[in-house]
């Protein structure tokens, strides 16, 4: 029977030096369905991501993918055990094409996927990027890029996608498109973590929540449950 947790962190401790980020964290998205990861800033939210996508290696702990052990992988490894990072900052390659921005990123489907993505399904999926497919990534709208970048994370074919701040400095018509994409992902079958400073929107789009504060977890539960916890939502995330 295959692991109804797509992503599971168990104890996990990471550092920058000697400074202590990440305090046994623990927590495991269900698969298929996004979990949103809030907290202010510094509180150890884009640590975490970088910690599951390999580029951080934690100093203690556990990390899997549908049971499969990943701590201490390289990002290549743990991009083909299937979890892909959107960036904060988008970090495309400004002087490639969107068509080989896309294509340098494509992998084969891990065992677990259920989803295989071709630069074809990208642009139904952002059909502004078919109007661009041959212009330099670089002269692309702040919210085209960002379109980019969830795409270029999708051709790995993965089945974790990690999305940090994907609504950061996009205007609110672009937010909402991120957000209907996101639901379109999450019905797809992929399982998703969020995070986001816009508190609202990572509510109304996920499923679940967890709520890190100076590196430890401090809250999780249903978005249904965390939306209507008023004391929560002041006390660690600033929102009256």
């Amino acid at each position: 029977m295959q692991n109804s947790h797509a992503l599971t962190l168990n104890a996990v401790n990471s550092f920058y030096g000697d400074s202590h980020i990440l305090r046994d964290v623990s927590f495991s998205v269900t698969a298929g369905r996004v979990l949103a990861l809030l907290g202010r800033n510094g509180a150890g939210k884009t640590t975490c991501m970088n910690t599951i996508a390999g580029l951080m290696k934690p100093r203690s702990g556990h990390v899997s993918v549908f049971g499969r052990s990943i701590e201490g992988f390289s990002p290549e490894a743990i991009c083909q055990a299937g979890v892909a990072l959107v960036p904060q900052g988008r970090r495309i390659f400004k002087s490639l094409s969107v068509t080989e921005n896309l294509v340098v990123a494509r992998r084969r489907p891990a065992p677990t996927g259920r989803v295989v993505w071709d630069n074809e399904d990208i642009f139904k999926l952002f059909p502004r990027l078919q109007e661009r497919r041959s212009h330099p990534a670089g002269r692309l709208s702040g919210g085209e890029q960002q379109m980019l970048a969830i795409g270029r994370a999708l051709m790995t074919n993965p089945t974790v996608l990690l999305m940090d701040e994907p609504t950061e400095g996009l205007a609110p018509q672009i937010v909402a498109e991120v957000g209907r994409i996101i639901g379109q992902l999450r019905e797809s079958g992929l399982s998703i973590v969020l995070v986001e400073q816009h508190t609202n929107f990572a509510l109304r789009i996920a499923d679940d929540v967890v709520i890190i504060s100076t590196g430890e977890i401090v809250a999780h539960g249903s978005a249904a449950e965390v939306i209507h916890d008023s004391s929560l939502l002041n006390n660690h995330l600033g929102v009256h």
